[in-house]
């Protein structure tokens, strides 16, 4: 198969999606497939020439990130015929999304869309101006108009797909979650991780890893952080990751008095360092509400970090309780208790750790992938649906 990707985020910006595309895409080049990925130019990054750049400009508050011109797309479309794609695969619902169609009604390609954000809860944090029920409405009818454009919309849970149908998606909707790729669980060094960060090798640390923007619910972590303080006096909470709420979460541990027990890492490589943050922590905390997967809670547990969150939309997919995971309501002193009662129980620390990596070795990205490249197979060999699919987009005005 001959697989075509384009998606409005990838590396060097790091977040779940580039993840989940590169996971997907490393898995399908294993199983002899070849896959090319449209994503933007962000002028750093190693060149890989299955990875076409395209050239585009700053995202108005949220300065990581680059918005293609669809011109630069529109202008592949005869390199994109040489090449001869089977399907094309829709990952972002930007410029993305809209270029995208395009390409597949010029080239009469089958398209699939992956739904990776949970945009209800996205906009109202990047576009505060606008009252936020106007936001949901907007969000769920761009969101049903999209789906219509795709012969098969993926949902990484089952949560994001009964979302997906109460918006009124009617087309069909396949579950398939990304997976982790093997290198998750090669050990990491994580006492080497706190000897580079200047952590005491003895200290109890409570470890967040993801970008750090506002529908992640990291406040929430912050104040659940004063309050465990009472227990456990000399606990360290590390936050790995970077984005646009980043000075906020600074300002708001300063107004909190947490001073020294908050460390901000930054963005990590991901072979080299990350695996070490993950195994350096002794508990890895979770509070975001909008997730359509959650990797970084799989992550962790490879590492054989055990998990304590609260579990909505994605993560009721990834979290079993008692799997290397404690499932908590999101209040302050509740989930503080149960992270307290993780850091000085050592022997129930020990077996969730076991159980964690058990239960992270289930979800292998190998068998997604074959998965999905079975998806790409079936729509290949049926080019009355990627018909159906256009007329539907044409329509919308696609």
């Amino acid at each position: 198969m001959r697989v075509a990707m384009i998606s409005d985020v990838y590396f060097p910006r790091i977040n779940g999606v580039s993840t989940s595309i590169e996971t997907f895409r490393q898995d399908l080049l294993a199983l002899g497939h070849e896959v090319t990925l449209f994503a933007p130019d962000y002028g750093r990054g190693a060149a890989d020439p299955d990875v076409w750049r395209m050239a585009g400009r700053p995202v108005p508050r949220d300065p990581e990130d680059r918005l293609m011109r669809r011109r630069a797309i529109r202008d592949c479309t005869a390199r994109l015929a040489a090449w001869k794609a089977d399907v094309l695969h829709i990952h972002t619902p930007f410029i993305a999304q809209y270029a995208g169609i395009e390409l597949a009604r010029r080239l009469d390609l089958p398209v699939v869309t992956t739904y990776h954000t949970y945009f209800e809860h996205y906009f109202e944090h990047y576009v505060p101006f606008v009252p936020r029920s106007w936001l949901a409405a907007l969000a769920r009818r761009v969101t049903v108009s999209q789906c219509a454009a795709a012969d098969v919309v993926i949902s990484p849970s089952s949560a994001m797909r009964s979302a997906l149908r109460a918006y009124g998606v009617k087309g069909r909707i396949d579950i398939l979650p990304t997976g982790l790729g093997a290198s998750c669980y090669n050990p990491g060094d994580g006492q080497r991780f706190r000897a580079a960060h200047g952590i005491e090798a003895t200290r109890p640390v409570a470890l967040h890893v993801g970008r750090t923007a506002h529908e992640k619910n990291i406040d929430f972590l912050l104040r659940m952080l004063a309050a465990l303080r009472r227990r456990i006096p000399d606990v360290l909470l590390v936050v790995a990751g970077e984005g646009p709420a980043l000075p906020h979460l600074k300002n708001l541990a300063r107004s909190l008095g947490l001073g020294e027990c908050v460390r901000f890492v930054g963005y990590l490589e991901r072979t080299r360092e990350l695996p070490g943050c993950y195994a350096a922590g002794d508990v890895f905390v979770f509070s975001s509400r909008t997730e359509t997967q959650g990797l970084v809670l799989l992550e962790a547990m490879a590492q054989g970090t055990p998990v304590v969150s609260n579990a909505e939309m994605g993560t009721l997919d990834v979290l079993v309780a008692g799997r290397g995971a404690r499932i908590v309501p999101l209040e302050e002193a509740t989930f503080a208790g149960a992270v307290a009662d993780l850091m000085v129980n050592q022997r129930l620390r020990s077996d969730m750790s076991h159980a964690a990596r058990e239960h992270a070795l289930s979800w292998s990205s190998r068998a997604m992938a074959e998965r999905l490249a079975a998806l790409y197979r079936e729509l290949a060999a049926n080019p009355q649906a990627s018909d159906l699919a256009h007329k539907i987009a044409a329509t919308h005005g696609i």
